[in-house]
């Protein structure tokens, strides 16, 4: 009990997002070489996954921080998707603590990806822009990108597809190909719509506390047009990835998912406004999130020509 709760503001459920975006960049790092180098990936696929990890960690703890001390969780309609854990408006004491785990995750995650600038010393000029770029929006995305509608769009899918998936099979085997990069654009528009759809509920706490999101932007029934736009360019990529031959058949395994995201967009129409009636769709826009990458992934390694 008491572990949950300083973990509490990790947000340890979201996290899940991570691995499925890491393992996606593993299979492209994977399969991008040859068989005989492939047993020496398991170990900076580790630290890979690693330091991935405590980005996401340390965006989340200092996100809880940043919500608590401005005031926003004191007026947030909590949702299992949306407002927080609430751990520190119910534990203010622990604050502090939030705080420090979200600096030391960043820290942890500086120092791995040092390593891997040693490692690929013919690479360190990508790996460097990678890494600042992802410092830049675990440091930002609270005080800053909430601030800019457009740029927190596409902020998340930046971070957790094309600095996650493709900045993986640069870690693992010290350079890009364009599998990488196309496979990478699949969870660039699904986290993006991840976030959009999940600030539906906070439209009037975000607004009071200085924000500037989409949905307060547009209003969420415009919004559920940018969802649509999104969803069908992520099925989009990973259908003219396979027709034009960048990736294998195998990641077709991906639009399992699809009628999933179909349904979330005629929640999304239907009760854009009425966020109790909206929860369900919320749940199942967070399970095609999840899971359209990990399909990728395992489509690829069971089925890779």
């Amino acid at each position: 009990m008491l572990l949950k709760l300083y973990l509490g503001p990790v947000r340890g459920a979201f996290l899940l997002l991570t691995p499925a975006c890491v393992v996606l960049g593993g299979i492209c790092a994977w399969f991008a070489v040859s068989p005989d180098l492939r047993p020496g990936l398991w170990l900076d696929g580790g630290l890979a996954f690693l330091a991935a990890l405590a980005a996401h960690v340390s965006v989340n703890a200092l996100n809880e921080y940043m919500d608590f001390k401005s005031g926003l969780d004191a007026l947030t309609q909590r949702t299992p998707f949306s407002g927080g854990s609430g751990t520190l408006p119910a534990h203010p004491m622990l604050a502090g603590i939030a705080w420090w785990t979200g600096v030391l995750a960043l820290l942890l995650s500086c120092g791995i990806g040092l390593y891997f600038l040693l490692h690929w010393p013919q690479a360190w000029s990508q790996l460097a822009v990678l890494g600042l770029l992802g410092v830049l929006l675990v440091v930002g995305y609270t005080p800053w990108i909430t601030r800019n509608p457009w740029v927190c769009l596409v902020a998340p899918g930046l971070g957790f597809g094309p600095l996650m998936v493709a900045g993986t099979q640069l870690a693992l085997i010290g350079h890009y190909n364009s599998q990488g990069w196309v496979a990478a654009l699949v969870p660039f528009f699904l986290v993006n719509n991840l976030l959009l759809f999940n600030q539906f509920p906070d439209v009037e706490a975000d607004r009071t506390v200085g924000r500037s999101t989409l949905p307060i932007l547009l209003g969420r029934r415009r919004c559920v047009h940018v969802l649509g736009v999104q969803w069908l360019a992520a099925y989009g990529v990973l259908i003219g990835s396979v027709v034009s031959g960048v990736l294998p058949s195998g990641v077709l395994a991906g639009l399992v998912t699809a009628p999933l995201a179909l349904l979330a967009a005629r929640g999304a129409w239907q009760h854009a406004d009425d966020i109790p009636r909206l929860l369900p769709f919320l749940g199942l826009n967070v399970a095609v999130t999840l899971a359209t990458p990990v399909l990728m992934a395992l489509g690829w390694w069971g089925w890779p020509a």
